[in-house]
Formats: structure tokens, sequence, C-alpha cells
């Protein structure tokens, strides 16, 4: 479907605003897709996402260390962090290194749980189904690049702004 169709919108200002909607409208859809997923282990898009940072990290890290790691850096870490310590997927102790900070680290119960989530990974893989592997690999260097520019420089509308 077409951002035409999806938006009811036939004209832009031009391909800039265009492809940003189109950038906006394709994150909703996917996380979206995401969430249908996730529900089905009664875990939110930023409780997978602080899950699978665990699971990969070697050592305990701070709320603060899992937050610079997530994907959405606005969400309330430990408050996220919180709830999966009710749950029992996380567990969360006094920092040896740092009496103010806590340690968090995945449990057994939340290994077990992202085992059952990466049972299910084609779903996920499939989210992205209509591309072939050449488009993935293709998609994700331009998102690379959009993303890289902003390390490099401004943002140009900023600037004139500030």
């Amino acid at each position: 479907m077409g951002i035409e169709y999806a938006l009811r919108q036939q004209t832009y200002r031009n391909d800039c605003q265009k492809a940003m909607m189109n950038i906006i409208l394709t994150h909703n859809w996917v996380m979206e897709k995401m969430k249908d997923l996730l529900d089905h282990f009664n875990l939110t898009n930023q409780q997978y996402n602080i899950l699978r940072i665990l699971r990969s990290a070697e050592e305990p890290l701070s709320t603060m260390q899992i937050r610079d790691r997530m994907l959405d850096k606005m969400s309330d870490t430990s408050r996220i962090v919180d709830r999966l310590v009710l749950k029992g997927l996380v567990q969360k102790s006094v920092s040896l290194h740092d009496k103010r900070l806590v340690d968090v680290v995945i449990s057994e119960k939340g290994l077990s749980l992202l085992a059952e989530v990466d049972d299910h990974e084609h779903k996920m893989d499939g989210i992205l189904g209509s591309l072939d592997e050449n488009e993935i690999g293709l998609l994700s260097q331009l998102l690379d690049k959009l993303r890289s520019a902003d390390a490099q420089q401004e943002v140009p509308f900023l600037r004139a702004v500030m």
C-alpha cells in the first residue's frame, strides 16, 4: 500500500516531506506489528527491548546503561525495569561498584520467555517479508546513512532556528 493511499494525501511539499511521512508511517506500522506479536507473551515493545539488551550483556547493567542501549531513548527505564522485576523476568541489586546505582540482570524466567519469543522470530522477520534479502540490506544501509548524517553535522533546520 502506497503512502498516498494510507494517508489519503496525493501531494506533498516535496520528496523529503513525503519520505519523512513515509518513515513515520512505517515506524508506526512496524511497532504495531511487533506489539501484536509481543502481546501474546504479555510484553510491551520496551520490555522486550530491555530483556533483549540484558540477554546480550556480559555483565549486569545499570538502568542508565540500559537506557543508552534502548531503541526508544524516551522510555522510563526504571519504571519498566520495576515492572519486569514484578513479573520475575529480571533481578535488581545494589551495584558492587557504586552503591548509588542498581545492577539489573535477566532472570532464568526472563531467558525462558525470550526463548519462547525466539520461536516466533519468523513472524518478526515476516514483517519485512515483502522485501528480498538485497532490499533488506539496502534498506538497512540507507537508514544507517540517514542517521549517520546527524552525527556528522547539525540538522540544517535546527541550525537556522538556533
